[in-house]
């Protein structure tokens, strides 16, 4: 029986094929030149005090959910996320699952001056390519989604565009590879992408192997300070919440609860 993930991946693969026929890679490239300096989302990750650094996350839905937040504006989530006190922004573009569009990641950056990263499911450099021009400063790749050789392909894509790549793992053995191809931003996945399953359990057992001088961030699971204060003391560098605070009736209020006023 196939995963949920590699349902996602197949049609993510069709769309692409779609988008790629529509603009090819050549017309895109051409958009290069225009793009805005890429924003420093790994040192917006790091940085004293008792929590971890905060990726917000721009969602409206999700496979395992449903629709999150029925009233959804991206820009003003986003001006809320800034406001509350998070470090950058994490913006979902993925329609059919999530009900994102690329296009938020545009229209976002022309008002939040935190650093943007783009979640997809990212499969092809393609992908990368058009997150540097929609103005993305970091992209997401995800280990389970990707073989080695096409993960070393997009992480060398980003790289040569100039763009931050954070590598997304939830097994040992994914953290292994992510170390290999030179991840220096790495996420933990607290959420099992073939079963939806949440376990926060997998961030404090994949932390402990994570080398030195690495940037940790975790991601799924995570509701309050008290998760924040955990993450902390287990040395976990940043944390990406989306849902607790999409369900949040005062957004920005829910910010700074989490963060404690910093």
């Amino acid at each position: 029986m196939s995963t949920i993930l590699e349902g996602i991946l197949e049609e993510t693969a069709l769309e692409l094929d779609r988008r790629m026929g529509q603009l090819p890679l050549s017309r895109l490239e051409r958009a290069l030149a225009s793009c805005d300096p890429v924003r420093d989302f790994p040192a917006a990750l790091r940085g004293e005090g008792p929590v971890p650094r905060v990726i917000a996350e721009v969602k409206k839905a999700s496979p395992s959910k449903g629709v999150i937040r029925e009233e959804f504006h991206p820009v003003e989530i986003a001006s809320d996320f800034e406001e509350g006190g998070a470090a950058a922004i994490s913006v979902l573009t993925n329609e059919r699952h999530f009900q994102g569009r690329l296009e938020y990641v545009s229209i976002i950056r022309r008002f939040v001056t935190l650093p943007l990263l783009r979640k997809e499911f990212i499969i092809h450099p393609y992908q990368v390519t058009e997150s540097r021009v929609a103005g993305a400063d970091a992209v997401l790749l995800i280990a389970a989604a990707l073989d080695d050789s096409r993960l070393k392909e997009c992480f060398g894509a980003a790289q040569a565009l100039g763009l931050h790549a954070l590598v997304e793992v939830h097994t040992a053995e994914e953290l292994d590879r992510a170390i290999s191809v030179g991840a220096s931003l790495i996420g933990i996945n607290n959420r099992n992408l073939r079963t939806f399953e949440v376990d926060l359990e997998t961030t404090f057992e994949l932390v402990k192997r994570v080398p030195e001088g690495k940037i940790v961030v975790s991601e799924s699971g995570i509701d309050s300070r008290d998760d924040l204060l955990r993450l902390r003391e287990a040395g976990v560098d940043s944390v990406l919440i989306g849902e607790s605070l999409m369900r949040a009736w005062d957004i920005k209020a829910k910010v700074a609860e989490l963060i404690g006023g910093e």
